[in-house]
């Protein structure tokens, strides 16, 4: 009897132990991979997450939104582990991640600017895209805007404001529409909504895509202030704004420019071999880009890259080299 038990207790401990030495091992293999994203992708790399992560059960994908501007800042300031960063403007990633922190960028998507707003906001059966400035400055009215120096849908914003100056041939209008309803700035772009849900505010300068996504109601505003059209590129480039720059006291000068979402491995990923696999899925044609097309972000690929010859061999075919 006694041995019967003794037997027993092996058996036992053996699937104990085997049970927590495959339990170690599924936790071991799980790979993280950390992805700091402009707000206006919070949805469409949502969607990318669950499908990649169904296709790749061993990997967990952290997203952490942001305004572009800032996510890059958290890779230069305060040195936080990062594997890949996605920019609602590509030049951000030239500008303060290449060459110290990254070594190539890929272009991979389009937007435009929108004034948007609900059935409830003031004035929303009036407004159209001959009016809306003009609806904006009414004392009734609020609007809200990011904030230029950590959202490039900040700093397009005032890049819109003064296309639509000379469009409309509104002198001073630029600046009587910034000087308004300051108290409603914010971060991000995405931090916005919660205030035109809440009827806070009536308006706002947003991306079309992200409108579309909340399904919320927007002026289409013409192509030469939209800044989405790349035939428009000379013309957009007569606005300009200063924002912080990589240092403290320091400024860079945004251009208007059509605009182009990027996409990075950073140089000291934790994980590059799976951050290279997962933006391969991103700009995958039956992948990310039909997620990114579906919630209303057109493809750039393949994009032309000033950095093709840094490019990792693996995602090679999603850009063209410059021909000098």
């Amino acid at each position: 009897m006694r041995g019967i038990i003794f037997l027993y207790a092996i058996v036992l401990s053996g699937l104990v132990i085997s049970s927590c030495n495959n339990s170690q091992e599924n936790h071991t293999e799980k790979k993280q991979l950390i992805v700091f994203h402009a707000g206006s992708l919070a949805i469409p790399f949502k969607q990318m997450k669950q499908v990649f992560e169904k296709e790749n059960p061993n990997v967990k994908i952290l997203l952490e939104a942001a305004g572009s501007v800032k996510c890059a800042r958290k890779i230069t300031d305060l040195k936080k582990d990062c594997d890949i960063m996605v920019s609602a403007d590509y030049t951000i990633i030239d500008e303060m991640l290449i060459p110290d922190y990254a070594s190539w960028n890929i272009k991979f998507a389009s937007n435009e600017m929108a004034i948007v707003y609900h059935q409830a906001s003031t004035y929303s059966e009036e407004i159209n895209a001959l009016n809306w400035y003009e609806i904006l400055l009414r004392d009734d009215v609020f609007f809200g805007r990011s904030d230029p120096n950590s959202d490039p849908c900040g700093y397009r914003t005032v890049l819109t404001t003064q296309l639509a100056e000379d469009y409309y041939n509104q002198p001073g209008l630029s600046e009587k529409v910034l000087k308004k309803n300051k108290e409603y700035i914010r971060p991000k772009e995405v931090d916005l909504l919660a205030l035109l849900e809440s009827n806070t505010i009536d308006y706002l300068f947003l991306y079309r895509s992200v409108a579309e996504q909340h399904k919320l109601n927007y002026v289409v505003l013409p192509d030469s202030i939209n800044l989405k059209e790349p035939g428009l590129r000379e013309y957009y480039s007569k606005a300009k704004v200063n924002i912080t720059g990589k240092t403290p006291g320091s400024k860079i000068t945004k251009r208007g420019q059509p605009m182009v979402y990027g996409i990075t491995v950073i140089d000291n990923a934790p994980n590059k071999k799976i951050a290279l696999k997962f933006i391969d899925f991103v700009l995958s044609g039956s992948g990310g880009m039909k997620i990114m097309e579906e919630n209303g972000q057109p493809s750039t690929i393949p994009s032309y890259s000033d950095t093709y010859s840094a490019i990792p061999e693996e995602i090679k075919q999603f850009v063209k080299p410059i021909i000098k």
